[in-house]
């Protein structure tokens, strides 16, 4: 499958397959890749989406070409970014939870000040920093810019695809939107 084809797909099933996807980013600093291990969707329906009630200035992102890069602060002091899915208008996205680092560990383990690979991408928040994702790259597109995606060298299996309940969230918890690749030791929780 190619990005163009990846990118066509509903947002669900988008979900899925950005597991095996390597997400990189090329900065002035040097390249971050890593595995994408973990993602969660958000469906405009759903009503832990941020665009579950309309369109605003903070998940306007969300309504972008499919690709477009959504960041946005949690907490107060945290970021996390998520890819948009659907057609154009429609506010869905993946959130990106979790990532196997390929490259650039030694700039990721002084962004994050660990030299635990395991704990450098374990976590939205965490990837957002140790890849240096910054609000400005909100509106990014995988497509057309710095931060993109690298197909895998094998698509990953349904049967290694587990699937449940989202993190963190109050409503809209019990929905089946987070997926993840059995058995690898980089995502953020079982």
């Amino acid at each position: 499958m190619n990005l163009d084809e990846l990118l066509a797909l509903n947002t669900l099933r988008l979900s899925k397959a950005l597991l095996g996807w390597t997400l990189r980013l090329d900065s002035d600093e040097g390249r971050y890749e890593g595995i994408i291990v973990e993602t969660e969707a958000y469906l405009q329906g759903d009503p832990a989406c941020h665009a579950y009630k309309t369109k605003t200035n903070r998940n306007a992102a969300m309504f972008g070409k499919p690709g477009t890069i959504y960041v946005y602060q949690i907490y107060g002091m945290h970021y996390c970014f998520n890819i948009s899915g659907n057609d154009e208008e429609i506010g869905e996205a993946v959130l990106i939870r979790a990532l196997e680092p390929t490259e650039g560990i030694e700039l990721m383990k002084m962004r994050r000040q660990t030299d635990s690979i395991k704990n450098l991408c374990s976590g939205p928040a965490k990837l957002v920093q140790a890849f240096g994702i910054r609000m400005d790259m909100n509106f990014w597109n995988v497509k057309t810019n710095a931060l993109s995606l690298i197909p895998p060298h094998h698509s990953i299996d349904e049967n290694d695809i587990f699937t449940t309940t989202r993190i963190g969230i109050t409503q809209g918890a019990d929905l089946p939107y987070r997926f993840y690749i059995k058995g690898n030791k980089f995502i953020s929780k079982k």
